[in-house]
C-alpha cells in the first residue's frame, strides 16, 4: 500500500487544473476512490482543492449516473467560448457574500 492508502493514482492535467483519480484503501482493506481536483488560486503558491470519495459499493451506479450526463453533454453541449475571468469572477463573489454575512 502506498502512502495515504493509495493503490492506484493517475492524473490528467488541462489547461489550469490538475484531476487526481486516486484508488485507496482503508485501515478494512476495502477500496474507494478519491476524486481531487485542484487549481491555482490569485494568491501565489497557492491551490483549491476540492474532492470527492465514492465508495466501492457505490461505484457501479456513480459510473452509471455519470455516464448518463456524459451523454447529455454529447448531445446537448455546445462549445461557447469562455471568459477567463469567469473562475476568478465566480469566486470573488462566493468571498464577498461571506464577508457580509
Amino acid at each position: 500500500m502506498g502512502e495515504r492508502g493509495e493503490v492506484f493514482s493517475t492524473k490528467l492535467v488541462k489547461d489550469d487544473r490538475t484531476y487526481f483519480f486516486n484508488v485507496k484503501e482503508n485501515i478494512y482493506g476495502d477500496l474507494f476512490l478519491n476524486i481531487v481536483e485542484s487549481r491555482p488560486t490569485d494568491t501565489e503558491g497557492r491551490y483549491l482543492r476540492q474532492s470527492i470519495i465514492v465508495y466501492q459499493e457505490d461505484i457501479g451506479e456513480f459510473i452509471k449516473e455519470f455516464q448518463k450526463s456524459i451523454d447529455f453533454i454529447k448531445i446537448n453541449g455546445t462549445r461557447k467560448p469562455r471568459p477567463t475571468n469567469l473562475v476568478r469572477r465566480r469566486h470573488a463573489d462566493t468571498s464577498a457574500r461571506k464577508e457580509e454575512e
